[in-house]
Protein backbone atom coordinates (compact mmCIF):
# COMPACT_ATOMS: atom_id res chain seq x y z
CA UNK A 1 0.00 0.00 0.00
CA UNK A 2 2.77 2.44 0.93
CA UNK A 3 4.73 1.69 -2.25
CA UNK A 4 1.67 2.52 -4.33
CA UNK A 5 1.36 5.87 -2.63
CA UNK A 6 5.01 6.76 -3.15
CA UNK A 7 4.76 5.97 -6.85
CA UNK A 8 1.38 7.45 -7.67
CA UNK A 9 1.03 10.15 -5.03
CA UNK A 10 -1.68 10.67 -2.47
CA UNK A 11 -4.42 13.22 -3.14
CA UNK A 12 -5.65 15.32 -0.24
CA UNK A 13 -8.46 17.87 -0.37
CA UNK A 14 -7.99 21.00 1.75
CA UNK A 15 -11.16 22.93 2.53
CA UNK A 16 -9.56 26.10 3.91
CA UNK A 17 -6.45 27.59 5.51
CA UNK A 18 -7.11 25.70 8.75
CA UNK A 19 -6.85 22.46 6.79
CA UNK A 20 -3.61 23.72 5.25
CA UNK A 21 -2.19 24.40 8.71
CA UNK A 22 -3.21 20.93 9.92
CA UNK A 23 -1.54 19.31 6.92
CA UNK A 24 1.68 21.27 7.56
CA UNK A 25 1.66 20.13 11.19
CA UNK A 26 0.99 16.52 10.18
CA UNK A 27 3.85 16.47 7.68
CA UNK A 28 6.44 18.30 9.78
CA UNK A 29 7.81 15.14 11.50
CA UNK A 30 8.73 13.71 8.08
CA UNK A 31 11.40 16.32 7.31
CA UNK A 32 14.79 17.12 8.79
CA UNK A 33 18.16 18.77 8.02
CA UNK A 34 19.29 18.20 4.44
CA UNK A 35 15.76 17.56 3.12
CA UNK A 36 14.27 19.44 0.20
CA UNK A 37 10.50 19.98 0.02
CA UNK A 38 9.33 20.85 -3.51
CA UNK A 39 6.12 22.90 -3.74
CA UNK A 40 4.61 23.09 -7.22
CA UNK A 41 1.36 24.40 -8.72
CA UNK A 42 -0.12 27.41 -10.47
CA UNK A 43 -0.09 30.95 -9.14
CA UNK A 44 -2.44 31.29 -6.18
CA UNK A 45 -2.79 27.53 -5.73
CA UNK A 46 -1.58 27.59 -2.12
CA UNK A 47 2.17 26.96 -2.18
CA UNK A 48 3.13 30.02 -0.16
CA UNK A 49 0.27 29.52 2.31
CA UNK A 50 1.54 26.00 2.99
CA UNK A 51 5.15 27.16 3.31
CA UNK A 52 4.09 29.88 5.75
CA UNK A 53 2.08 27.37 7.82
CA UNK A 54 4.98 24.89 7.92
CA UNK A 55 7.55 27.53 8.94
CA UNK A 56 5.30 28.87 11.69
CA UNK A 57 4.63 25.37 12.99
CA UNK A 58 8.33 24.49 13.05
CA UNK A 59 9.10 27.82 14.71
CA UNK A 60 6.43 27.20 17.33
CA UNK A 61 5.24 30.76 16.83
CA UNK A 62 2.09 31.62 14.87
CA UNK A 63 2.92 35.33 14.75
CA UNK A 64 6.32 34.98 13.08
CA UNK A 65 6.63 37.07 9.93
CA UNK A 66 6.93 34.87 6.82
CA UNK A 67 7.19 37.06 3.71
CA UNK A 68 7.02 35.55 0.25
CA UNK A 69 10.51 35.32 -1.33
CA UNK A 70 9.14 36.01 -4.81
CA UNK A 71 11.37 39.06 -5.30
CA UNK A 72 14.26 38.19 -2.98
CA UNK A 73 14.35 34.53 -4.19
CA UNK A 74 15.44 33.34 -0.76
CA UNK A 75 14.48 33.77 2.89
CA UNK A 76 16.29 32.00 5.71
CA UNK A 77 15.04 31.10 9.19
CA UNK A 78 17.01 29.94 12.22
CA UNK A 79 14.41 27.60 13.72
CA UNK A 80 14.73 25.76 17.05
CA UNK A 81 15.33 22.34 15.45
CA UNK A 82 17.28 23.34 12.32
CA UNK A 83 17.78 26.18 9.85
CA UNK A 84 15.22 26.51 7.07
CA UNK A 85 15.65 28.03 3.62
CA UNK A 86 12.58 29.20 1.67
CA UNK A 87 13.17 29.62 -2.07
CA UNK A 88 10.77 30.99 -4.69
CA UNK A 89 12.21 30.38 -8.17
CA UNK A 90 9.36 31.96 -10.17
CA UNK A 91 11.56 34.85 -11.33
CA UNK A 92 14.62 32.70 -11.97
CA UNK A 93 15.90 33.23 -15.52
CA UNK A 94 18.09 30.13 -15.72
CA UNK A 95 18.92 27.30 -13.35
CA UNK A 96 22.60 28.31 -13.32
CA UNK A 97 21.61 31.49 -11.49
CA UNK A 98 21.19 29.29 -8.38
CA UNK A 99 24.95 28.92 -8.26
CA UNK A 100 25.25 32.67 -7.65
CA UNK A 101 23.16 32.25 -4.51
CA UNK A 102 25.69 29.81 -3.03
CA UNK A 103 23.09 27.09 -3.15
CA UNK A 104 25.32 24.34 -1.73
CA UNK A 105 26.01 26.38 1.38
CA UNK A 106 22.32 27.22 1.78
CA UNK A 107 21.29 23.57 1.61
CA UNK A 108 23.91 22.30 4.05
CA UNK A 109 22.26 21.17 7.28
CA UNK A 110 19.00 22.97 6.47
CA UNK A 111 15.47 22.10 5.42
CA UNK A 112 14.76 23.75 2.07
CA UNK A 113 11.32 24.71 0.81
CA UNK A 114 11.29 25.41 -2.91
CA UNK A 115 8.38 26.97 -4.79
CA UNK A 116 8.47 26.50 -8.59
CA UNK A 117 11.11 23.74 -8.25
CA UNK A 118 10.98 22.85 -11.97
CA UNK A 119 12.85 26.10 -12.70
CA UNK A 120 15.78 24.93 -10.60
CA UNK A 121 16.42 22.01 -12.93
CA UNK A 122 19.51 19.93 -12.23
CA UNK A 123 20.80 22.39 -9.63
CA UNK A 124 18.31 21.07 -7.06
CA UNK A 125 18.81 17.78 -5.21
CA UNK A 126 16.18 15.06 -5.27
CA UNK A 127 13.21 16.19 -3.14
CA UNK A 128 12.46 14.43 0.13
CA UNK A 129 8.86 15.51 -0.29
CA UNK A 130 6.99 16.78 -3.38
CA UNK A 131 3.69 18.58 -2.91
CA UNK A 132 1.59 19.77 -5.85
CA UNK A 133 -1.21 22.27 -5.25
CA UNK A 134 -4.19 22.83 -7.57
CA UNK A 135 -7.41 24.80 -7.42
CA UNK A 136 -10.65 22.87 -6.92
CA UNK A 137 -13.31 25.32 -8.20
CA UNK A 138 -15.94 22.61 -8.45
CA UNK A 139 -15.80 22.29 -4.65
CA UNK A 140 -15.53 25.96 -3.76
CA UNK A 141 -13.20 28.97 -4.03
CA UNK A 142 -11.19 28.06 -0.93
CA UNK A 143 -10.70 24.37 -1.76
CA UNK A 144 -7.37 22.99 -2.94
CA UNK A 145 -6.34 19.57 -4.21
CA UNK A 146 -2.93 18.48 -2.97
CA UNK A 147 -0.93 15.59 -4.42
CA UNK A 148 1.76 14.35 -2.06
CA UNK A 149 4.84 12.16 -2.60
CA UNK A 150 7.31 11.33 0.16
CA UNK A 151 10.57 9.49 -0.36
CA UNK A 152 11.23 6.56 1.97
CA UNK A 153 11.73 5.99 4.81
CA UNK A 154 8.36 7.39 5.86
CA UNK A 155 7.70 7.95 9.59
CA UNK A 156 4.90 5.78 10.96
CA UNK A 157 2.55 8.67 11.71
CA UNK A 158 3.00 10.10 8.21
CA UNK A 159 2.54 6.66 6.67
CA UNK A 160 -0.77 6.40 8.50
CA UNK A 161 -1.81 9.83 7.23
CA UNK A 162 -0.94 8.86 3.67
CA UNK A 163 -2.78 5.56 3.96
CA UNK A 164 -5.82 7.34 5.36
CA UNK A 165 -5.92 10.01 2.67
CA UNK A 166 -5.34 7.51 -0.13
CA UNK A 167 -8.10 5.30 1.23
CA UNK A 168 -10.67 8.11 1.28
CA UNK A 169 -9.66 9.27 -2.18
CA UNK A 170 -9.90 5.80 -3.70
CA UNK A 171 -13.24 5.29 -1.95
CA UNK A 172 -14.56 8.38 -3.73
CA UNK A 173 -14.80 10.51 -0.55
CA UNK A 174 -11.53 12.42 -0.73
CA UNK A 175 -13.33 15.76 -0.75
CA UNK A 176 -16.07 14.82 1.71
CA UNK A 177 -16.81 16.78 4.86
CA UNK A 178 -16.16 14.67 7.97
CA UNK A 179 -18.44 14.93 11.00
CA UNK A 180 -17.42 13.02 14.14
CA UNK A 181 -20.20 10.80 15.49
CA UNK A 182 -20.75 10.09 19.15
CA UNK A 183 -18.48 7.25 20.18
CA UNK A 184 -19.27 4.10 22.12
CA UNK A 185 -17.37 2.43 24.95
CA UNK A 186 -14.83 0.98 22.50
CA UNK A 187 -11.73 2.49 20.88
CA UNK A 188 -13.38 2.66 17.44
CA UNK A 189 -13.98 6.07 15.83
CA UNK A 190 -16.86 6.87 13.48
CA UNK A 191 -17.19 9.86 11.13
CA UNK A 192 -20.04 10.69 8.78
CA UNK A 193 -18.72 11.49 5.32
CA UNK A 194 -20.86 14.04 3.46
CA UNK A 195 -20.16 14.79 -0.19
CA UNK A 196 -23.03 16.67 -1.80
CA UNK A 197 -26.06 14.37 -1.82
CA UNK A 198 -23.99 11.34 -0.84
CA UNK A 199 -23.16 10.22 2.68
CA UNK A 200 -21.39 7.26 4.24
CA UNK A 201 -19.86 6.25 7.54
CA UNK A 202 -16.11 6.05 8.03
CA UNK A 203 -15.10 3.46 10.62
CA UNK A 204 -11.57 3.82 12.00
CA UNK A 205 -10.59 0.70 13.89
CA UNK A 206 -6.86 -0.05 13.66
CA UNK A 207 -5.71 -3.38 15.00
CA UNK A 208 -5.83 -3.19 18.76
CA UNK A 209 -2.65 -3.97 20.68
CA UNK A 210 -2.73 -6.93 23.02
CA UNK A 211 -3.33 -5.95 26.62
CA UNK A 212 -1.55 -7.37 29.65
CA UNK A 213 -1.51 -11.12 30.17
CA UNK A 214 -4.28 -12.08 32.59
CA UNK A 215 -4.52 -15.86 32.34
CA UNK A 216 -2.85 -18.82 30.63
CA UNK A 217 -0.49 -16.53 28.75
CA UNK A 218 -3.39 -14.64 27.12
CA UNK A 219 -4.79 -11.09 27.41
CA UNK A 220 -8.44 -10.46 28.28
CA UNK A 221 -9.41 -9.65 24.69
CA UNK A 222 -8.15 -13.00 23.42
CA UNK A 223 -9.89 -15.00 26.14
CA UNK A 224 -13.17 -13.10 25.63
CA UNK A 225 -12.83 -13.40 21.82
CA UNK A 226 -13.00 -9.68 21.12
CA UNK A 227 -12.28 -8.69 17.53
CA UNK A 228 -8.72 -7.44 17.11
CA UNK A 229 -9.21 -5.96 13.62
CA UNK A 230 -11.99 -5.19 11.11
CA UNK A 231 -11.91 -8.59 9.39
CA UNK A 232 -14.74 -10.06 11.52
CA UNK A 233 -16.90 -7.00 10.84
CA UNK A 234 -16.51 -7.38 7.09
CA UNK A 235 -17.26 -11.11 7.27
CA UNK A 236 -20.32 -10.74 9.50
CA UNK A 237 -21.72 -7.80 7.50
CA UNK A 238 -21.69 -9.91 4.36
CA UNK A 239 -23.07 -12.95 6.21
CA UNK A 240 -25.98 -11.00 7.68
CA UNK A 241 -26.83 -9.33 4.38
CA UNK A 242 -26.85 -12.68 2.59
CA UNK A 243 -29.42 -13.88 5.13
CA UNK A 244 -31.83 -11.01 4.63
CA UNK A 245 -30.79 -8.67 7.45
CA UNK A 246 -29.77 -5.04 6.98
CA UNK A 247 -26.12 -4.89 7.90
CA UNK A 248 -24.29 -2.00 6.22
CA UNK A 249 -22.83 -2.52 2.79
CA UNK A 250 -19.03 -2.32 2.85
CA UNK A 251 -18.28 0.35 0.25
CA UNK A 252 -14.50 0.32 0.72
CA UNK A 253 -12.11 -1.51 3.02
CA UNK A 254 -8.46 -1.46 4.00
CA UNK A 255 -8.19 -4.45 6.31
CA UNK A 256 -4.57 -3.80 7.25
CA UNK A 257 -5.16 -0.18 8.23
CA UNK A 258 -8.52 -0.90 9.91
CA UNK A 259 -10.47 1.48 7.70
CA UNK A 260 -13.98 0.90 6.34
CA UNK A 261 -16.46 3.07 4.47
CA UNK A 262 -19.93 1.84 5.32
CA UNK A 263 -23.45 2.43 4.11
CA UNK A 264 -25.06 5.23 6.14
CA UNK A 265 -28.19 4.06 7.95
CA UNK A 266 -29.06 7.57 9.13
CA UNK A 267 -29.87 8.85 12.62
CA UNK A 268 -33.31 7.45 13.43
CA UNK A 269 -33.08 5.19 16.51
CA UNK A 270 -35.43 2.47 17.78
CA UNK A 271 -36.12 4.52 20.94
CA UNK A 272 -37.64 7.92 21.61
CA UNK A 273 -37.82 10.50 24.35
CA UNK A 274 -35.48 11.59 27.13
CA UNK A 275 -34.81 9.37 28.95
CA UNK A 276 -35.21 7.05 25.95
CA UNK A 277 -37.90 4.40 25.87
CA UNK A 278 -38.53 1.63 23.33
CA UNK A 279 -40.76 2.19 20.32
CA UNK A 280 -42.83 -1.00 20.36
CA UNK A 281 -43.02 -1.56 16.61
CA UNK A 282 -39.28 -1.15 16.19
CA UNK A 283 -38.43 -3.50 19.03
CA UNK A 284 -40.85 -6.03 17.59
CA UNK A 285 -39.06 -5.80 14.24
CA UNK A 286 -35.76 -6.35 16.04
CA UNK A 287 -37.18 -9.52 17.60
CA UNK A 288 -38.39 -10.65 14.18
CA UNK A 289 -34.87 -10.11 12.84
CA UNK A 290 -33.50 -12.46 15.50
CA UNK A 291 -36.22 -15.02 14.77
CA UNK A 292 -35.29 -14.91 11.10
CA UNK A 293 -31.56 -15.17 11.77
CA UNK A 294 -31.86 -18.01 14.27
CA UNK A 295 -34.03 -20.01 11.88
CA UNK A 296 -30.99 -20.42 9.58
CA UNK A 297 -28.42 -23.17 9.84
CA UNK A 298 -25.52 -20.76 10.28
CA UNK A 299 -21.92 -21.56 9.32
CA UNK A 300 -18.91 -21.14 11.57
CA UNK A 301 -16.65 -19.80 8.82
CA UNK A 302 -17.31 -16.87 6.48
CA UNK A 303 -15.45 -15.49 3.46
CA UNK A 304 -13.87 -12.05 3.74
CA UNK A 305 -11.77 -11.60 0.59
CA UNK A 306 -10.04 -13.91 -1.89
CA UNK A 307 -7.96 -16.26 0.21
CA UNK A 308 -9.20 -14.74 3.51
CA UNK A 309 -11.69 -16.53 5.78
CA UNK A 310 -13.05 -15.59 9.18
CA UNK A 311 -13.69 -18.36 11.70
CA UNK A 312 -16.37 -17.33 14.19
CA UNK A 313 -15.16 -18.32 17.68
CA UNK A 314 -17.30 -20.30 20.11
CA UNK A 315 -18.71 -18.51 23.10
CA UNK A 316 -16.87 -21.02 25.24
CA UNK A 317 -16.71 -21.41 29.00
CA UNK A 318 -13.45 -19.48 29.29
CA UNK A 319 -14.97 -16.45 27.55
CA UNK A 320 -18.09 -16.46 29.69
CA UNK A 321 -16.06 -16.96 32.86
CA UNK A 322 -13.59 -14.15 32.20
CA UNK A 323 -16.61 -11.88 31.71
CA UNK A 324 -18.42 -12.77 34.93
CA UNK A 325 -15.17 -12.41 36.87
CA UNK A 326 -15.28 -8.70 36.02
CA UNK A 327 -17.71 -8.45 38.93
CA UNK A 328 -15.00 -9.68 41.30
CA UNK A 329 -12.21 -7.65 39.75
CA UNK A 330 -13.97 -4.31 39.26
CA UNK A 331 -17.46 -4.11 40.73
CA UNK A 332 -16.60 -5.37 44.21
CA UNK A 333 -13.63 -2.98 44.61
CA UNK A 334 -15.91 -0.17 43.42
CA UNK A 335 -18.13 -1.08 46.38
CA UNK A 336 -15.11 -1.14 48.75
CA UNK A 337 -14.98 -4.93 48.94
CA UNK A 338 -12.41 -7.54 47.92
CA UNK A 339 -13.23 -11.20 47.28
CA UNK A 340 -11.18 -13.67 49.30
CA UNK A 341 -9.54 -16.64 47.59
CA UNK A 342 -12.24 -18.91 49.00
CA UNK A 343 -15.04 -16.63 47.80
CA UNK A 344 -13.51 -16.45 44.31
CA UNK A 345 -13.10 -20.22 44.14
CA UNK A 346 -16.72 -20.79 45.16
CA UNK A 347 -17.98 -18.12 42.74
CA UNK A 348 -16.08 -19.65 39.83
CA UNK A 349 -17.32 -23.14 40.63
CA UNK A 350 -20.95 -21.99 40.86
CA UNK A 351 -20.77 -20.15 37.55
CA UNK A 352 -19.09 -23.05 35.75
CA UNK A 353 -21.89 -25.32 36.91
CA UNK A 354 -24.60 -22.79 36.02
CA UNK A 355 -23.21 -22.27 32.52
CA UNK A 356 -23.30 -25.91 31.47
CA UNK A 357 -26.74 -25.56 29.79
CA UNK A 358 -25.38 -22.68 27.70
CA UNK A 359 -22.38 -24.76 26.63
CA UNK A 360 -24.70 -27.61 25.57
CA UNK A 361 -27.37 -25.49 23.86
CA UNK A 362 -27.69 -25.36 20.05
CA UNK A 363 -25.33 -22.68 18.76
CA UNK A 364 -26.23 -19.78 16.51
CA UNK A 365 -24.63 -16.44 15.70
CA UNK A 366 -24.49 -14.28 18.83
CA UNK A 367 -24.05 -10.69 17.66
CA UNK A 368 -23.26 -9.79 21.27
CA UNK A 369 -24.26 -6.11 21.20
CA UNK A 370 -27.73 -6.33 19.70
CA UNK A 371 -29.30 -3.41 21.57
CA UNK A 372 -30.64 0.09 21.02
CA UNK A 373 -27.39 2.05 20.41
CA UNK A 374 -26.54 -0.29 17.54
CA UNK A 375 -29.93 -0.39 15.80
CA UNK A 376 -31.15 2.25 13.33
CA UNK A 377 -34.66 2.63 11.93
CA UNK A 378 -35.34 3.22 8.21
CA UNK A 379 -38.99 4.09 7.87
CA UNK A 380 -38.91 4.21 4.07
CA UNK A 381 -37.92 0.51 3.83
CA UNK A 382 -40.06 -2.60 4.16
CA UNK A 383 -40.02 -5.55 6.55
CA UNK A 384 -36.73 -6.47 8.22
CA UNK A 385 -34.89 -4.06 5.93
CA UNK A 386 -36.23 -1.25 8.10
CA UNK A 387 -33.86 -2.30 10.90
CA UNK A 388 -30.22 -1.35 10.30
CA UNK A 389 -27.80 -3.40 12.42
CA UNK A 390 -24.48 -1.72 13.17
CA UNK A 391 -22.31 -3.61 15.66
CA UNK A 392 -21.38 -7.28 15.30
CA UNK A 393 -17.60 -7.54 14.97
CA UNK A 394 -17.40 -9.48 18.25
CA UNK A 395 -19.93 -12.09 17.09
CA UNK A 396 -19.57 -15.63 18.44
CA UNK A 397 -21.29 -18.99 18.15
CA UNK A 398 -23.46 -19.44 21.22
CA UNK A 399 -26.97 -19.58 22.73
CA UNK A 400 -29.76 -17.81 20.83
CA UNK A 401 -31.10 -16.36 24.09
CA UNK A 402 -28.09 -14.05 24.47
CA UNK A 403 -29.08 -11.49 21.83
CA UNK A 404 -32.73 -11.58 22.91
CA UNK A 405 -31.52 -10.60 26.39
CA UNK A 406 -29.24 -7.91 24.91
CA UNK A 407 -32.26 -6.24 23.31
CA UNK A 408 -34.86 -6.67 26.02
CA UNK A 409 -32.60 -6.05 29.03
CA UNK A 410 -30.84 -3.09 27.44
CA UNK A 411 -28.17 -1.57 29.68
CA UNK A 412 -29.10 1.95 28.53
CA UNK A 413 -32.90 1.80 28.17
CA UNK A 414 -35.71 0.88 30.54
CA UNK A 415 -37.77 -1.75 28.72
CA UNK A 416 -41.15 -2.14 30.45
CA UNK A 417 -41.70 -5.63 31.85
CA UNK A 418 -44.94 -5.93 29.91
CA UNK A 419 -43.13 -5.23 26.62
CA UNK A 420 -40.31 -7.60 27.54
CA UNK A 421 -42.81 -10.40 28.23
CA UNK A 422 -44.71 -9.67 25.00
CA UNK A 423 -41.56 -9.78 22.90
CA UNK A 424 -40.19 -12.91 24.57
CA UNK A 425 -43.47 -14.60 23.65
CA UNK A 426 -43.21 -13.19 20.12
CA UNK A 427 -39.72 -14.64 19.77
CA UNK A 428 -40.71 -18.08 21.06
CA UNK A 429 -43.80 -18.24 18.84
CA UNK A 430 -41.72 -17.23 15.84
CA UNK A 431 -39.13 -19.90 16.55
CA UNK A 432 -41.77 -22.56 17.16
CA UNK A 433 -43.46 -21.69 13.86
CA UNK A 434 -40.35 -22.69 11.91
CA UNK A 435 -39.07 -25.40 14.27
CA UNK A 436 -41.55 -27.61 16.11
CA UNK A 437 -38.66 -29.00 18.15
CA UNK A 438 -37.78 -25.60 19.61
CA UNK A 439 -37.68 -26.11 23.41
CA UNK A 440 -39.65 -23.32 25.09
CA UNK A 441 -38.76 -24.34 28.67
CA UNK A 442 -35.07 -24.55 27.84
CA UNK A 443 -35.18 -21.14 26.18
CA UNK A 444 -36.73 -19.48 29.26
CA UNK A 445 -34.00 -20.99 31.46
CA UNK A 446 -31.29 -19.87 29.05
CA UNK A 447 -32.83 -16.41 28.88
CA UNK A 448 -32.48 -16.07 32.67
CA UNK A 449 -28.97 -17.54 32.62
CA UNK A 450 -27.76 -15.26 29.83
CA UNK A 451 -29.45 -12.31 31.52
CA UNK A 452 -27.54 -12.97 34.74
CA UNK A 453 -24.26 -13.55 32.89
CA UNK A 454 -24.56 -10.46 30.69
CA UNK A 455 -25.65 -8.13 33.50
CA UNK A 456 -22.88 -9.43 35.76
CA UNK A 457 -20.37 -8.68 33.03
CA UNK A 458 -21.76 -5.20 32.38
CA UNK A 459 -21.77 -4.00 36.00
CA UNK A 460 -18.09 -4.99 36.02
CA UNK A 461 -17.40 -3.30 32.67
CA UNK A 462 -19.06 -0.05 33.76
CA UNK A 463 -16.97 -0.06 36.96
CA UNK A 464 -13.84 -0.67 34.86
CA UNK A 465 -14.72 2.11 32.41
CA UNK A 466 -14.96 4.47 35.37
CA UNK A 467 -11.86 3.40 37.31
CA UNK A 468 -9.43 2.38 34.56
CA UNK A 469 -10.55 4.38 31.52
CA UNK A 470 -11.81 7.59 33.12
CA UNK A 471 -15.35 7.23 31.69
CA UNK A 472 -17.69 7.74 34.66
CA UNK A 473 -20.66 8.52 32.40
CA UNK A 474 -21.52 4.83 32.20
CA UNK A 475 -22.11 4.61 35.94
CA UNK A 476 -25.54 6.18 35.51
CA UNK A 477 -26.64 2.95 33.82
CA UNK A 478 -25.42 0.66 36.60
CA UNK A 479 -28.67 0.74 38.63
CA UNK A 480 -30.64 -0.52 35.61
CA UNK A 481 -28.13 -3.31 34.97
CA UNK A 482 -28.12 -4.20 38.66
CA UNK A 483 -31.91 -4.58 38.66
CA UNK A 484 -31.75 -6.79 35.55
CA UNK A 485 -29.07 -8.92 37.17
CA UNK A 486 -31.07 -9.46 40.35
CA UNK A 487 -34.23 -10.24 38.38
CA UNK A 488 -32.45 -12.85 36.25
CA UNK A 489 -30.85 -14.47 39.30
CA UNK A 490 -34.35 -14.96 40.76
CA UNK A 491 -35.01 -17.80 38.30
CA UNK A 492 -35.18 -21.11 40.24
CA UNK A 493 -32.44 -22.67 38.11
CA UNK A 494 -30.00 -20.06 39.45
CA UNK A 495 -30.87 -20.42 43.14
CA UNK A 496 -27.34 -21.38 44.27
CA UNK A 497 -25.80 -18.46 42.43
CA UNK A 498 -28.38 -16.09 43.85
CA UNK A 499 -27.54 -17.25 47.37
CA UNK A 500 -23.85 -16.50 46.77
CA UNK A 501 -24.68 -13.02 45.43
CA UNK A 502 -27.00 -12.36 48.40
CA UNK A 503 -24.19 -13.18 50.82
CA UNK A 504 -21.18 -11.69 49.07
CA UNK A 505 -22.17 -8.94 46.61
CA UNK A 506 -22.99 -5.61 48.27
CA UNK A 507 -25.91 -3.69 46.78
CA UNK A 508 -25.09 -0.86 44.43
CA UNK A 509 -24.38 2.34 46.33
CA UNK A 510 -26.92 5.03 45.66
Amino acid sequence: MLTMMQNAGTEIVLADEDATRRLAADLSPAIGPGDLVALSGDLGAGKTAFARALIRHLAGEESIEVPSPTFTLVQTYDLPQFPLVHLDLYRLGHEDELLELGIDELFAGAVTLVEWPDRGGSQLPTPRMSIHFAMAPELGPQYRRVTLDIAPPVPENIAKLLTFQRFLSEAGFGSAERVRLQGDASTRIYDRLVDGERSAILMIAPRRPDGPIVRDGKPYSQIAHLAEDVTPFVAMARGLRERGLAAPEIMAADLDAGLLVLEDFGNEPVVSGNPPSPIDERYATAIDALVSLHAHDLPGTLPVAPGVQHRIPRYDIDAMMIEVELLLDWYLPQQSKQATDEQREEYVALWREALEPAMNAPATWVLRDFHSPNLMWREERQGLDRLGILDFQDALLGPAAYDVVSLLQDARVDVPLSLEDTLISRYMKGRRASDREFDLVQFVELYALMGAQRATKIVGIFARLDKRDGKPQYLRHQPRVWRNMRRSLAHPSLAKLKAWYDENVPPLKA
